[in-house]
């Protein structure tokens, strides 16, 4: 498919009445061994596992190029659409999005990071215009970190921020809004009740909703963010720990791609 036909398969999957579920990936490895799963129809790009892997801390602490070049690497390994986290669009999100549409990528997260409303959505039209300059219906899941950043707010004043700011980024052109944080049933359906049904991304952590529970209620996207990576190095941190007192290989392990 070209990059065109992919965001338009990625924009659909957003919309359509299934829950839309993206594993995070950080590798070719890791990719491909996800999107040759038969129920996978799309992959998304975690930034801190990117940003770990290279050995740098998350926050755009990695370089730019050095992040676009991981999720091209990615995107060109695989056949099914790929959204990338490009954190909070490393100080010009028009041109960071530009170059990931470059390399392959067709959608991508955005962070807010509380910065004043009137940044962020120039931040928002600024990616969706580079996908527009690119002939690319580019797929943002803008994120806002109402939850992440919240400290001690009462949890009425978060969600009427991240309701806010969802509308805002939805009509600044995003395709979805992305609400990270553990969130119990109530916030869930306040924020699709705010921003909208089939509007609203979440994070699975755990303790978070199952998924099927997710999709009644109306959310458009889950997705695991570092977890995944952290799910891996838990395993391998076992294994190392069980080698050191004798222990084998278990048995049933997948060969690589």
């Amino acid at each position: 498919m070209s990059n065109r036909d992919k965001a338009e398969t990625l924009l659909r999957l957003h919309t359509d009445p299934e829950l839309l579920t993206v594993v995070n990936v950080w590798d070719v490895i890791t990719a491909t061994v996800v999107a040759d799963l038969p129920a996978t129809k799309a992959l998304a790009t975690a930034s801190h596992s990117i940003a770990a892997s290279y050995g740098y801390a998350d926050g755009e602490n990695i370089p730019v190029d050095t992040m676009i070049e991981a999720v091209g690497r990615i995107a060109a390994a695989v056949s099914v659409p790929v959204s990338a986290d490009l954190e909070g669009g490393y100080g010009d999100a028009g041109e960071t999005v530009r170059k990931a549409i470059g390399v392959g990528v067709v959608g991508a997260n955005l962070e807010d990071q509380m910065k004043p409303l009137d940044q962020a959505v120039a931040a928002v039209r600024a990616a969706v215009a580079a996908g527009e300059a690119e002939g690319v219906p580019f797929v943002l899941n803008a994120r806002t970190d109402a939850f992440v950043k919240a400290g001690d707010r009462p949890r009425a004043d978060v969600v009427a921020d991240a309701v806010e700011r969802g509308k805002a980024f939805l009509e600044a052109g995003a395709a979805c809004v992305f609400v990270p944080g553990l969130l119990d049933e109530p916030t869930v359906v306040q924020l699709v009740e705010g921003i909208g049904e089939r509007r609203v991304s979440v994070i699975n952590v755990p303790g978070s909703l199952p998924q099927d529970r997710l999709a009644q209620l109306g959310v458009a996207r889950v997705s695991f963010g570092p977890w995944t990576q952290r799910l891996a190095l838990t395993a391998f941190a076992d294994f190392a720990l069980s080698a050191s007192r004798g222990g084998n290989l278990p048995e049933g392990i997948r060969p690589l791609n």
